[in-house]
């Protein structure tokens, strides 16, 4: 007796999406439609508001230069020639080099222009009291500055070497 034949099919028959995979891709390429519509669109509302806004830039640059010519950015120009006139080369050179001599026991913080009354405000950090003493001497003898004064001074505890904390100010020259 023999064995009965054995067969094996591994392929198999594939089995029809049938009318639901038909339907599903129907509903598929009618929402692909209805995105690409909407893509265009949108694009269309971006090109015309980016041409609204270089419109609307171009307007305000001539309304700009316009108002330059009328003399509201007179201010803005007055105030850069004051910048400008600041004789700054003559102020920091002689800020330097009244710190020059201290071998590192000054360090400048902050420098503070007042061109209404030709002012300049210094804050800086000494060692301690005597080094901030010398500094303001050593500023007395500078050409751009006259009249520095120590305004203000403190011991700044909280930093472990206690700097002291001064404020000097010294009117400048414009004819140095």
């Amino acid at each position: 007796m023999s064995a009965p034949m054995l067969r094996l099919d591994f392929a198999g028959r594939r089995a029809r999406g049938g009318l639901p995979g038909i339907a599903v891709a129907v509903i598929g390429a009618l929402c692909l439609g209805v995105v690409l519509v909407q893509r265009h669109t949108l694009n269309e509302r971006k090109a015309g508001l980016e041409l609204r806004s270089a419109a609307l830039a171009e307007h305000a640059q001539r309304g700009r230069s316009m108002h330059s010519v009328t003399g509201l950015d007179s201010q803005n120009a007055e105030k850069t020639v004051r910048e400008l006139g600041t004789p700054w080369s003559l102020l920091l050179a002689d800020l330097e080099t009244a710190s020059k001599d201290t071998s590192g026991d000054i360090a400048l913080l902050a420098i503070e222009p007042d061109h209404a009354k030709h002012r300049v405000r210094v804050t800086a950090e000494a060692r301690n009291l005597d080094f901030a003493l010398a500094y303001v001497e050593r500023l007395r003898k500078t050409s751009a500055l006259r009249y520095p004064m120590l305004d203000s001074h403190e011991l700044r505890t909280e930093d472990k070497d206690h700097p002291v904390r001064f404020r000097v100010s010294a009117d400048w020259s414009d004819a140095t």
